[in-house]
């Protein structure tokens, strides 16, 4: 069983920076990969970021890449998402969540535990 907290969403000016936090409670955190979606108003779920058991592959959707980093540190049993050069069509709920193998992917499917969301809301 693993429990995902996510943390460090708020009001930031367009430019600005963030970085989301996902702790994670469970022994088995440090072989699961682990992803960022993000959910806007009236929308999908989408794809943010991946990063794999180790933190040595990442894969980020096109609307975020180069502005977005995802980490993670196994000793704490945390994520993060680093986010720069933010804009107002980032505004959404972000959401952490974990697959039950070591492998990254996009599809919501694939991601067996979720946590309860943060709100990031950029203004223009």
């Amino acid at each position: 069983q693993v429990q995902l907290v996510e943390s460090g969403g708020e009001l930031v000016q367009a430019g600005g920076s963030l970085r989301l936090s996902c702790a994670a409670s469970g022994r088995t955190f440090s072989s699961s990969a682990m992803g960022w979606f993000r959910q806007a108003p009236g929308k999908e779920r989408d794809f943010i970021a991946a990063i794999n058991w180790s933190g040595g592959s990442t894969d980020y959707a096109d609307s975020v890449k180069g502005r977005f980093t995802i980490s993670r540190d196994n000793a704490k049993n945390t994520v993060y998402l680093q986010m720069n050069s933010l804009k107002p069509e980032d505004t959404a709920v972000y959401y952490c969540a974990a697959r039950t193998i070591a492998s990254m992917a996009r599809s919501r499917s694939a991601y067996f535990y979720w946590g309860q969301g943060t709100q990031v809301t950029v203004s223009s």
